[in-house]
């Protein structure tokens, strides 16, 4: 399995977002673009896949921009990374027509793994993270 630039860069915006939650205001996509250095255009792709499955609200206008639609800690990685990539399983689904074999075993166990650890970070614990390394770069 590989996350490709999509759902790598959805999750970058996403903590852009829940970076600013208490802010009363929208935050542009040119803002997120520059802070982040990234693409405007495809982050303006990726923040309508966002806005089509719910997870961003928007608003037109000189104050526009985009919001979470819920607060971050309502939100898991793994929900975010497959609405962006689908599937997260390392290998698709066992061919029924195979006989059995012990190897399934171990994608399952990589299934699970993988599962397990996106769907028990949420965007808050990013923000928490962020928060840190924002603290320990400035101490520095």
């Amino acid at each position: 399995m590989k996350i490709s630039t999509r759902g790598r860069y959805a999750l970058r915006l996403m903590l852009e977002l829940a970076m600013h939650e208490q802010e009363p205001r929208y935050i542009s996509i040119k803002g997120i673009a520059d802070h982040q250095h990234l693409s405007e255009k495809y982050l303006e792709q990726i923040v309508t896949r966002l806005g089509r499955g719910g997870m961003v609200f928007s608003a037109r206008g000189p104050a526009g921009g985009y919001r979470l639609a819920r607060p971050p800690e309502e939100f898991t990685i793994g929900e975010i990374l497959r609405l962006m990539e689908g599937d997260l399983s390392p290998v698709p689904e066992i061919n029924p027509d195979l006989p059995p074999c012990a190897v399934e075993y171990v994608w399952k166990k990589l299934a699970t793994a993988i599962n397990d650890v996106v769907d028990h970070i949420t965007l808050q614990d990013l923000v928490r993270l962020q928060h840190e390394m924002d603290k320990d770069k400035k101490g520095r």
